[in-house]
């Protein structure tokens, strides 16, 4: 009879960590494919579900949400959305190239990264974070539309302290519903989405009310192609 030695135990703990992984895998995969179809939920929805706290979000189609929006939002958080296959390789190599000791002072996500963040990940930045972000950005743009990704984007991003999504947002902040929010209140929401428990787009500071300016200067010259 055979004995059993290190290397045959380091042979099974891999095979058992192959298989969980692969599992892991298509079960991401499949629900990326389910999530076409289906409206989904992040993980922040989530834990404020799991924990009993309240979320305001109400789905609603791209078709519903205004065009000033969506360039505002492509504007201002991803100019290349359009071109790229969900990571924009050269800004993230200009983060990496400039960061210092500290690590990377600005995180080059693109609204793919950021669905995938939102969609199966935590909040806060780290390195391993990154490491899985960028691939999930590359199978949900394998597998997603872009209108389809900028839809979920919009639908699930964090506006305010439970508060999800554009709909809920403008009808919270403008009390309208998405599909009727003007250049400048787009402007605005877009503005607030890199700190949206500290912005408030119904009164913005001085330093959100120029960036939405900058912002709103610049939606006619985004690149729409790929969601109108």
């Amino acid at each position: 009879m055979a004995r059993s030695g290190p290397l045959g135990f380091f042979g099974k703990l891999f095979a058992i960590i192959f298989c969980l992984a692969l599992a892991l895998l298509l079960g991401v995969v499949g629900l990326i494919f389910a999530y076409r179809y289906v409206p989904p939920t992040s993980t922040l929805m989530l834990a404020r579900y799991i924990q009993g706290e309240p979320v305001d979000r109400v789905f609603v189609p791209l078709n519903q949400i205004s065009p000033n929006l969506r360039a505002a939002v492509i504007a201002s958080e991803d100019s290349l959305f359009c071109r790229h296959h969900g990571v924009d390789w050269g800004a993230l190599q200009e983060v990496i190239d400039s960061a210092d000791e500290d690590g990377p002072s600005r995180g080059a996500s693109t609204i793919t990264m950021q669905t995938a963040k939102n969609l199966f990940l935590w909040p806060s930045r780290s390195v391993v974070r990154k490491a899985i972000e960028i691939p999930l950005a590359l199978i949900i743009d394998f597998l997603l539309p872009k209108r389809r990704v900028l839809e979920i984007y919009l639908n699930i991003a964090e506006w305010g302290e439970g508060l999800f999504g554009a709909e809920a947002a403008a009808r919270r902040y403008f009390q309208k519903g998405a599909d009727r929010l003007d250049a400048r209140q787009a402007a605005l929401m877009a503005s607030a989405l890199p700190n949206p428990r500290m912005r408030d787009p119904a009164h913005p500071s001085r330093q959100m009310t120029r960036r939405a300016a900058t912002i709103a200067a610049r939606l006619r010259d985004e690149d729409l192609s790929c969601v109108n």
